[in-house]
């Protein structure tokens, strides 16, 4: 696929996916979510982490009110066809990803983009970021899981009102909260990511994979079906190359090198 609205490149095992609309601060238009996915598809088999971060100053505004095909007058509009096939298979790609995801925020993180944010499984931002469920502002519900993350990122309550209100809420309150892993200034932000995704590409990968898959899990599953995954997934990590790396590394006291195999 030639891509228009993202950039796509893999280096050094590192996967990096960048939203490419700046004018209209990366709003998410279909043709994005579908440059998205194919990046996000090919990037599943080619890298050991995927860094999904943004050109501009904003990391997105959102889905792109003025792509969405639908008719005011039309009073059986659907926008909810729009997610089944357009948002949604972006959204369910990140949750069954065996890579690793790191999201790199900046500026405004706002409906779909909350979304997309969200799923990294490590989230990383800027001092000047926000997030912003925006979906009241124009009557909607909240779309691409916000509510299931949030709900389990932050709690009910507190989700509630980031939903019911609509308010703006800044990095540092946000990692207070605990919906982002670690803030960092703006002037050494790349620096850090960069720091970050090279350490986790040099991991254990297929191990990492299998730790995010346990970690979705977990949110779903009772105490008991949790541990049969746990057999499961412990089961798969220990008979990768990296298991054997990882032990004669500690047994001879030096070094692990880890192939991601």
């Amino acid at each position: 696929m030639v891509y228009s609205e993202i950039t796509y490149k893999v280096e050094d095992d590192i996967a990096r996916i960048n939203l490419n609309s700046p004018k209209n601060f990366n709003a998410i238009s279909q043709n994005m979510a579908n440059e998205l996915l194919d990046a996000l598809i090919d990037a599943d088999n080619m890298a050991r982490v995927v860094v999904i971060s943004s050109e501009g100053e904003n990391f997105c505004s959102g889905a792109n009110l003025l792509d969405t095909g639908f008719d005011l007058e039309d009073d059986n509009r659907d926008l909810g066809l729009i997610l089944e096939t357009t948002y949604n298979p972006v959204i369910e790609q990140l949750r069954n990803m065996d890579t690793p995801i790191i999201t790199a925020l900046k500026g405004a993180v706002v409906g779909i983009g909350c979304s997309v944010a969200l799923m990294g499984d490590l989230i990383l931002a800027r001092d000047d970021t926000y997030i912003m469920q925006s979906f009241k502002n124009i009557a909607l519900v909240p779309d691409g899981g916000s509510a299931y993350l949030l709900a389990r990122a932050i709690g009910r309550v507190r989700a509630m009102e980031m939903m019911l209100m609509g308010h703006k809420v800044g990095a540092k309150e946000a990692l207070d909260n605990g919906l982002f892993t670690r803030v960092y200034r703006k002037h050494d932000f790349d620096k850090h990511v960069n720091e970050i995704a090279h350490e986790i590409a040099n991991g254990p990968t297929k191990s990492l994979g299998y730790i995010r898959k346990i970690a979705w899990d977990a949110l779903d599953n009772g105490f008991f079906e949790h541990l049969q995954a746990e057999r499961h997934y412990q089961c798969a990590a220990s008979r990768t190359k990296d298991f054997v790396e990882g032990v004669k590394a500690f047994r001879e006291k030096r070094k692990v090198s880890f192939s991601g195999e």
